[in-house]
């Protein structure tokens, strides 16, 4: 297949790309892995609540993907062809995992109301490295009350407003109503409002990065792996 510019690669529809990471077009396959690279972690992580198992879960639904994407018809974007890729992969991660581990414990479960006492004690010191220790507890507290969130309720709402998706694009990719997914949006950000005081939640941008290193790791990851 013929090399084109980035520019031009950039612009081409979603079939056409599918069309060429099928023929094995290298530079179509970092394209929209770098498009996608940060949703589909997002989408993973809300199933699986641990950083490695939702890169693998990432990995496999790009190569899983990739190998089926003859199949790609162009109903939905090829972003929403992936998420449910990925969202389907983590899913089957966690049902193994939970056959394999019958039973939780429950002592490892971080008391959310706890915790955010001894952190908001703690980030009223003045220097600005504990300031920038706090923000960084802050974040980790956010991320720890979202994975706290009953599965229903997480999945939507890290779609919805974590990753930005409309009620349309979150319903097609979840499989359910425009109307139960806000429900269940409105719903984990009640429960959240409860866990979290008022000033904690405007920590939410920049939660779940996955840009920059992590990015580019992710596709190169990929590309090694389709030799």
């Amino acid at each position: 297949m013929t090399a084109i510019a980035l520019a031009d690669l950039c612009s081409l529809p979603d079939p056409e790309l599918a069309r060429r990471i099928a023929a094995g077009d290298r530079a179509a396959i970092r394209l929209v892995t770098e498009r996608n690279n940060q949703r589909l972690f997002r989408a993973a992580w809300s199933i699986l609540k641990n950083r490695d198992d939702a890169e693998d879960a990432v990995q496999s639904a790009y190569l899983n993907g990739f190998a089926a994407i003859h199949g790609f018809a162009g109903r939905a974007s090829l972003s929403t062809w992936l998420t449910r890729i990925v969202i389907n992969e983590a899913l089957g991660r966690l049902r193994a995992t939970r056959r394999r581990r019958e039973r939780l414990d429950s002592a490892s479960v971080v008391h959310l109301d706890e915790y955010r006492e001894k952190l908001m004690r703690g980030s009223t010191s003045g220097s600005a490295p504990d300031a920038a220790l706090a923000r960084e507890q802050i974040r980790a507290l956010l991320e720890q009350a979202i994975g706290d969130l009953p599965d229903v309720f997480r999945h939507v709402f890290v779609l919805r407003e974590v990753e930005g998706l409309s009620v349309e694009e979150a319903a097609e990719v979840l499989d359910i109503l425009p109307a139960t997914v806000k429900t269940r949006h409105l719903r984990a950000r009640r429960r959240l409002q409860q866990a979290l005081a008022p000033d904690l939640r405007t920590a939410l941008t920049g939660t779940f990065p996955f840009a920059g290193a992590d990015c580019a790791r992710m596709t190169e990851r990929v590309l090694a792996a389709l030799g």
